[in-house]
């Protein structure tokens, strides 16, 4: 066996596939793009999906990657076993309707045990195979000459995830010799494909041939395809002879780093400190990709997943005897392993360290926040004489703090505490269980067409230069058929060259209308779409008659599209803006441009301050004055980039690219539609800004018409105050408003002291008011104060004339009641504590509340309940 680096294994894998004549695809940004049904991308065929269902033709269908992925299925598992990995990177080579099974076995064997390639001993490869696949157990027997022995037959080898591709798989195990046996020789799960760690599962390949249907029945697919994946960590393992994946050149760096920082702990001498190693130097890879691919910390969605994974690798850091930041400290180590193929970690090494160094700081103050709530829970489980802490203050402990278990039980332990196992447990299992069934709700797949894969007729876009044009119908179809001519209903066509654009990038597809040659009307065309093959497909409304072979004319309506010119070179002034007001790493993460509005939206882990939007507003509306010469031309990808080109998020370009120049300021890649000139734009006003989720904000903004109607409703609107103050100057509004406001804050200083005087004069009847029950002296009543304060400043009065042991207030305003409950230091050593009494009373008035034990308060919602609630004081006091 060769002495590879895993790099060098990365490398030597794509190469082989290349000989193959596979197009090796980028490995794609661990955010999903246009895909709400994951919400990572979690193996190597996920970005392949709309190859495989046929929504995408491929420029070559034989395809090959080394995929970043992510996974957190089992978190809890990350360094407790060889190869859990949250973070890992999946080898894959695909085939979309090209070759098939035999292929597919051939060249697996051949990369793994070849002396050109890995030179595997052949002795150490089993296989797994589905029963009823006879071909793939031949391919093995007969072509590559495995011994009947290394082909082992197993029911659950077939892949299937419901509606969509499936089929049976094979997989390729290695066995790494009797000293890694950890189970018995007579265990049923000692064989390759049972859970044990002597046979290592390293490569799958998926025969996806048939379609699962809705009814649970299948169907051959019209195009057979080929989804291989191996596990890059697991293969370098056995390359570099690791115990586990951990030992590798993809970890061990972290881990001696980790090692440094801590300076007491040292990695190999004990199976617990060991963990922690493992489980830092898996996070903070996963951490550092993701932030690079612009996911943020936050509470929910994969923000959440980064938040947690961070806090997790927090706390072990804690156990190593790091009790500062130190996370941040490990980028710059993650962005030097895998520098050969993923430059971009430390491209970006001072964003990532910062995010990750500010979300370690936020952390800090969290755990102190998490240990005041554990503390607490301690103090009200020994007032009531508890014995045990449950698994749902746990779980919550974990869940929202990032508390790790087995610190909480420390912690209850040393408090004389027993821990709820049982209760954790469950409340986890039921937290997977809604996680699996959020996942079994969602579509990943689409069903495969041959309909539109199959279609290679060529249709050529001409509205760049030309929006009203002569074309012939090349296809047609309706209700799912391909039809020679319609007259009526909705359908679908390809023209020989057309001027619409197709939804792309986005910007919206063109409206406009289908005419014959006397300029009647055939067809609305609604909407545009690119087809798998890349044509343009139009979906119209059939008002006439559309013949297949016959020349139609076609024209754009010009209102429209000139909307989103003008929309669309705004967003590229504004993406520019953008950067250089918040910095470089604001990046675009969707858009749309339509002709009525453009919508941007951005990362950044900040709030946006309305004087950066100012800003961005005079820096976009300076270049629009500037009538600056919008420049597009055709070149090829590498000259594109050394034109210093920024590619725009999600878009996958060719090798043929047009480039958009504005003055060499804003250089972008983009297939759109834009203006000639940047003075046509006219008027750039932003309507909104928001954060729309973890850590991505966006940006809503109009342009001439629109901003022109924008800003003239604005101008009404100050009108319309400038009657309500009284100003008949529009540049006196503002002091006007000020005027009133200085007015409204002295009335209300007034209105309180007016208050306090009311309430010092019922003070003088309440405090006479003075009961006895069990010995306690008590005041209990209901007082005509408008509000809890009000309550609160007879509580202090009451206070400070030490009239009773106990106060009662009530007040009721509308729907609303308030109670306070104050109790003297008197009252408290004979055993009343206002929280206690505030609960007991509460209920009466239909609400709840609770407090300190001198002083509490309540609200709630039955007025009449107030009289039950005051009567029910002196019972209470009388069990005292």
């Amino acid at each position: 066996m060769k002495q590879l680096s895993s790099a060098q294994v990365r490398q030597m894998y794509l190469d082989f596939f290349k000989e193959k004549g596979h197009k090796i695809e980028p490995s794609a940004s661990l955010v999903p793009v246009n895909d709400p049904t994951l919400l990572w991308i979690n193996s190597g065929v996920a970005t392949m999906k709309k190859y495989f269902d046929g929504s995408i033709a491929p420029e070559n269908p034989r395809m090959t990657n080394s995929q970043k992925s992510i996974r957190t299925n089992d978190i809890e598992n990350v360094g407790k076993t060889a190869r859990h990995h949250t973070m890992f990177e999946m080898l894959g080579n695909f085939s979309i309707g090209d070759y098939f099974k035999k292929e597919a076995v051939n060249w697996a064997w051949e990369f793994l045990t070849s002396p050109q390639w890995l030179a595997f001993d052949p002795e150490k490869l089993f296989v797994t195979v589905y029963p009823e696949d006879k071909e793939a157990k031949r391919l093995w027997l007969e072509e590559v000459g495995l011994a009947e022995n290394h082909v082992i037959e197993l029911d659950e080898n077939f892949w299937d995830i419901g509606a969509g591709p499936s089929g049976p798989c094979t997989e390729i195990f290695y066995d790494r010799g009797e000293e890694f046996n950890d189970v018995a020789e007579d265990d049923p799960e000692n064989f390759p494909g049972g859970e044990n760690e002597r046979y290592l599962e390293i490569w799958n390949l998926v025969f996806s041939e048939f379609n699962h249907k809705a009814d649970d029945t299948y169907e051959p697919l019209p195009n057979k395809n080929i989804d291989t994946g191996m596990g890059l960590e697991r293969v370098v393992s056995i390359v570099q002879n690791a115990p586990t994946n951990f030992e590798t050149d993809l970890f061990l760096p972290i881990i001696q780093e980790v090692e440094k920082i801590s300076g007491k702990v040292a990695y190999g001498k004990d199976s617990t400190t060991d963990t922690s190693f493992k489980v830092i130097a898996d996070h903070i890879r996963a951490l550092s990709f993701a932030i690079g691919d612009g996911a943020l910390p936050s509470n929910e969605g994969r923000g959440y997943v980064l938040r947690r994974l961070l806090r997790r690798a927090v706390m072990h850091g804690q156990k190593l005897g790091i009790t500062d930041g130190f996370l941040y400290k490990l980028v710059p180590v993650v962005g030097k392993i895998m520098e050969s193929y993923y430059p971009e970690v430390l491209e970006q090494r001072e964003f990532i360290e910062k995010v990750i160094r500010t979300e370690e700081n936020r952390f800090h103050e969290t755990i102190n926040e998490g240990l005041d709530i554990l503390n607490q829970v301690v103090v009200e489980l020994k007032e009531a004489n508890e014995k045990t802490l449950n698994g749902q203050t746990i779980f919550k402990l974990y869940d929202t703090y990032g508390f790790p278990v087995e610190l909480t039980e420390e912690i209850a332990e040393e408090a004389g505490f027993t821990v709820d196992h049982a209760g954790f447990e469950a409340e986890m299992n039921a937290q997977r269980e809604r996680a699996r069934a959020a996942r079994s709700t969602e579509k990943s797949m689409d069903v495969q067409s041959g309909l539109l894969t199959d279609i290679k007729v060529e249709s050529t876009y001409v509205g760049y230069d030309n929006l009203n044009v002569s074309s012939e119908v090349l296809v047609l179809i309706q209700e799912e058929a391909l039809v020679d001519s319609l007259s009526s209903g909705q359908a679908q066509v390809m023209f020989a060259q057309t001027p619409f654009y197709a939804e792309m990038g986005g910007q919206v597809a063109d409206k406009g209308v289908i005419l014959d040659e006397n300029n009647q009307l055939i067809a609305e065309v609604t909407d545009v779409k690119r087809a798998p093959n890349g044509q343009h497909l139009h979906q119209v409304t059939v008002h006439g008659t559309l013949t297949v072979g016959a020349t139609y004319k076609l024209e754009v309506d010009f209102s429209n599209h000139n909307g989103i010119l003008k929309n669309h070179t705004a967003t590229h002034l504004l993406h520019k803006a953008l950067k250089e007001v918040l910095g470089e790493h604001a990046n675009q993460a969707g858009s749309l441009v339509t002709a009525n509005y453009l919508r941007f939206d951005f990362t950044h882990f900040g709030q946006v301050t309305s004087e950066e939007l100012k800003q961005m507003e005079q820096i976009v509306e300076t270049k629009i004055w500037e009538a600056i010469p919008v420049v597009t031309v055709e070149t090829d990808i590498d000259t594109a980039k050394g034109m210093g080109a920024m590619a725009l998020f999600g878009e996958k370009y060719g090798k043929e690219v047009r480039v958009v120049n504005i003055g060499d300021w804003s250089i972008e890649l983009c297939g759109g539609n834009h203006v000639k000139n940047t003075e046509a734009i006219g008027i750039f006003k932003i309507t909104s800004e928001s954060g729309i989720g973890a850590g991505v904000r966006r940006i809503e903004a109009v342009t001439g018409q629109e901003a022109y109607e924008f800003l003239q409703e604005k101008e009404q609107q100050v009108l319309e105050i400038a009657q309500i103050v009284k100003s008949t100057q529009l540049k006196d509004v503002v002091n006007k408003v000020e005027q009133l406001q200085q007015q409204l804050r002295e009335l209300q200083k007034e209105n309180e002291q007016l208050s306090s005087k009311l309430a010092s004069q019922q003070a003088g009847d309440v405090f006479k008011d003075v009961k006895e029950s069990n010995g306690i002296s008590y005041i209990a009543t209901q007082v005509a104060v408008k509000d809890m304060s009000q309550l609160r400043q007879l509580a202090d009065q009451w206070k400070q004339k030490s009239v009773s042991e106990v106060l009662v207030l009530a007040t009721a305003n509308e729907d609303k009641v308030s109670l306070l409950v104050a109790a003297s230091p008197e009252a408290i050593a004979k055993g009343v504590k206002a929280g206690d009494l505030i609960k007991a009373i509460a209920p009466k008035v239909g609400g709840g509340g609770g407090g300190r034990p001198d002083m509490a308060q309540a609200g709630g919602k039955n007025a009449a309940g107030i009289p039950e609630a005051l009567t029910e004081v002196s019972n209470w006091l009388a069990t005292k």
